[in-house]
């Protein structure tokens, strides 16, 4: 019989999954299309590999295995699976057409929305995914400038200019390679040795986990004005997540460009290329930033429907008090249970379990917390995003499977056989990186 959600839980029958696994090896590059959902991940023979059923903050493996869910489809979903409001707007939309030939009324109506709540806001365009909105914004800062290079911090999608800084920079031409540079998170000395004459962009997430020290964002504004260069907040992440306007509602901060995709649409696809229209205005006739479905009326009502209920029910507010109970009850227990190596960081609308190498290699103690956490009924993978889904009862469940989680890592430790008691592969390292981001050098 599939599990439930239960501390009394054996591990998963996962035997379908693995079926449709070996389906895909060979046929599907990587076998995955989004690095963070794919099998590398997850803890392989322990972790189910496909999911076909969701409701509200819970999830149905092909097994047919039930989870709480914290991954929620890696951000998209800030209210939660088949949440009833969204997916009424996609019926009622679906009744009239997905994509037409002309325009769309919604384009205009979702756009008057995010001028209201986004500050940087003055003009509004669409498209599919985070790295599309990304190089747009790019393209629009070297159109303005007149300059080539760009410095990002963070992570920011999967196209040239920003590929070019990592180790997955195949196929891309040292032309493009020559103009991507990175630079510190929290280190304004590292931007400043990294900017000269040619520097169009500095693109960065406002934050990732760590808070910004000693007026970093601030000063990085005021830094970009002085030198013209043109600042772009990648807000995939803070956006209608972190407050209903983003990091600039939150920090006060007004970015000449910014990026919107995952909390806004609850699943559905579409990015958000917002801005000053001075900058905006390049995108009538100076550069090209188009596509056939930057207008399909699916999203679009999704878009409007879950703004609203962003707005209306004050989910900003909600993600940070019940993420706040699972980042501060993660460091009680840690602190109950003596453990010094592990705790939970971040904003309390995402926050991140940590482990020190003092205690194992921390991938290691990461995969058997998933091992654990999934055998309960819980699809960890170090992360808590929340969504307006997780209720009281989630949280709660979640806390002791956290507490029952963590003490069999600290038994393994102890005994030192944090390996042996992995039954599974462990999970890889993350392509995304969450701190150190000065990839590649800077200027001589």
């Amino acid at each position: 019989m599939p599990n439930k959600i239960s501390l009394l839980n054996n591990f998963p029958s996962i035997d379908k999954s693995n079926q449709l696994y070996e389906r895909a090896v060979g046929l599907i590059p990587s076998v995955t299309q989004t690095l963070a959902k794919g099998p590398g991940q997850w803890v392989k023979g322990i972790a189910p590999k496909y999911l076909v059923r969701g409701n509200g903050s819970h999830v149905w493996d092909v097994d047919g295995n039930e989870y709480i869910d914290f991954m929620m489809g890696v951000g998209p979903l800030s209210l939660g699976y088949a949440y009833p409001k969204v997916d009424e707007a996609i019926r009622k939309q679906l009744e009239d057409g997905i994509t037409f030939s002309m325009m769309h009324p919604l384009e205009i109506e979702v756009a008057e929305m995010i001028n209201k709540i986004i500050p940087n806001a003055e003009a509004v365009r669409y498209s599919k995914t985070g790295a599309d909105a990304t190089s747009a914004a790019v393209r629009l800062a070297r159109a303005y400038t007149g300059k080539n290079k760009i410095l990002c911090c963070g992570y920011h999608g999967w196209h040239d200019w920003y590929i070019a800084v990592t180790a997955r920079n195949n196929g891309i031409p040292y032309a493009v390679q020559a103009n991507s540079f990175t630079f510190n998170y929290n280190d304004i000395d590292s931007v400043k040795n990294s900017i000269d004459d040619d520097v169009a962009a500095i693109i960065l997430e406002p934050v990732v986990f760590a808070e910004p020290e000693d007026n970093f964002l601030h000063k990085l504004a005021s830094l970009c004005e002085e030198k013209n260069i043109v600042l772009i907040f990648d807000e995939m992440w803070t956006g209608f997540r972190m407050a209903l306007g983003g990091a600039q509602e939150y920090f006060g901060i007004t970015p000449d460009l910014a990026t919107y995709s995952k909390a806004v649409a609850n699943g559905m696809p579409i990015s958000i290329l917002t801005g000053k229209r001075t900058i905006m205005n390049l995108a009538d006739e100076d550069i090209f930033f188009y596509t056939t479905f930057g207008g399909e009326a699916l999203s679009l009502a999704a878009t409007k429907a879950t703004i609203e209920e962003l707005r209306d029910k004050n989910v900003p507010k909600y993600l940070d008090e019940q993420g706040k109970k699972l980042k501060d009850g993660y460091n009680s227990i840690a602190k109950k249970l003596g453990l010094d190596f592990t705790k939970a960081t971040g904003y309390n609308w995402r926050s991140m379990a940590t482990f020190d190498e003092k205690a194992g290699d921390p991938l290691i103690q990461k995969s058997l917390m998933q091992q654990e956490m999934i055998k309960r009924g819980v699809l960890w993978q170090g992360f808590h995003n929340m969504s307006y889904s997780h209720s009281n009862s989630d949280v709660e469940y979640t806390l002791q499977a956290l507490e029952e989680s963590l003490a069999v890592l600290k038994n393994a430790i102890e005994k030192k056989q944090l390996k042996e008691s992995l039954k599974g592969e462990p999970v890889q390292p993350v392509f995304r990186k969450v701190d150190n981001f000065n990839m590649k050098p800077m200027k001589k």
